[in-house]
């Protein structure tokens, strides 16, 4: 064997043992993970984004598979997709970020003797993954949601939307734009609080329910695993639905000075408004469009993620 085959055999062995980690499969996993799940849904999530911001009054979008129709009818094809490049490169880290800080947490606290983890301890692990996952991505989820409907029929929304033979700007030129003309820096991070509300005892949710409920199954199929998740992430996103419409009104909050209407001082004052204006529906404005959204997401989320991180750890 010459020299450069036993240099080549080594760095393959290396790479190998890497990948084999536990914590960098749950990465690598994790990330493609949310990738597939996030393409398979998108246009559930964007239906569920232009429900979330049309406010009071004329409503142009009722109904889920009116909404999807609508899109396609006023955008093409590429309507329904419309936001989902950077909900992928979005969603990748987020994702990936999520799984591995949730694993390093479990693994740390194994370490310390537990057989397994209990819920409280599954709920401290998910809360703090979700929490981490945000703080690194934020910027590209607020920039996804105004691409994600630059082009729509909002009514409060046409002076600035963008025409259909019009070609919408690129992320990278909205990111600055933002960060231009709507206060530096910490305008790419505006939301980040009821996002983080919102995120973290969701995540926290969704991976305690899945994992206790693995433990109720153990040797699931793939099947049984796709129902798993689909449970998780829906019991998860039904309890914090509301604090997901914070998330996205403050994101479009100075968006075209502000032409959607929606002004709040705090998270408080903005659930105050919601209900007076739009009462108790207007807490779960898009939710069944969500449901949609994320039961099949988190299906094909977790199956994924087991798929990917079993591979990389059989090498």
């Amino acid at each position: 064997m010459t020299d450069v085959s036993i240099i080549e055999s080594s760095s393959y062995n290396s790479t190998i043992s890497f990948l084999k980690k536990d914590s960098v499969a749950s990465f690598i996993a994790g990330g493609f993970a949310g990738a597939i799940s996030r393409t398979v849904v998108s246009p559930f999530e964007r239906a569920k984004i232009l429900f979330q911001l049309q406010g009071q009054g004329k409503a142009n979008y009722n109904g889920m598979f009116p909404t999807i129709h609508k899109m396609y009818k006023d955008e093409g094809f590429k309507g329904l997709f419309r936001g989902n490049g950077l909900n992928c490169i979005r969603i990748f880290p987020y994702s990936a970020v999520q799984f591995y800080v949730y694993q390093k947490i479990k693994l740390s606290w194994l370490d310390y003797g537990e057989k397994e983890l209990n819920n409280f301890q599954r709920l401290v692990a998910g809360g703090t993954c979700g929490v981490a996952s945000v703080a690194v991505t934020y910027p590209l989820d607020l920039v996804r949601t105004r691409l994600s409907i630059q082009t729509a029929n909002l009514a409060k929304l046409e002076k600035s939307k963008i025409k259909i033979n019009e070609k919408p700007p690129g992320f990278v030129k909205l990111m600055l734009d933002i960060y231009k003309n709507e206060g530096g820096f910490l305008a790419l991070y505006r939301g980040i609080w009821p996002t983080t509300l919102g995120v973290a005892p969701y995540v926290a949710i969704n991976f305690a329910v899945y994992e206790q409920l693995k433990e109720l199954i153990p040797n699931s199929t793939p099947m049984t695993k796709l129902l798993l998740g689909a449970i998780s992430g829906g019991i998860a996103q039904t309890i914090m639905y509301p604090l997901d419409i914070l998330r996205r009104r403050f994101q479009v909050i100075n968006m075209s000075n502000n032409e959607l209407g929606f002004q709040y001082k705090s998270v408080s004052d903005a659930l105050v408004q919601i209900y007076k204006k739009e009462g108790v529906k207007g807490m779960y404005k898009g939710l069944t469009a969500n449901l949609f959204k994320v039961i099949p997401s988190m299906a094909v989320s977790w199956l994924s993620y087991e798929v990917i991180k079993d591979s990389l750890l059989a090498l």
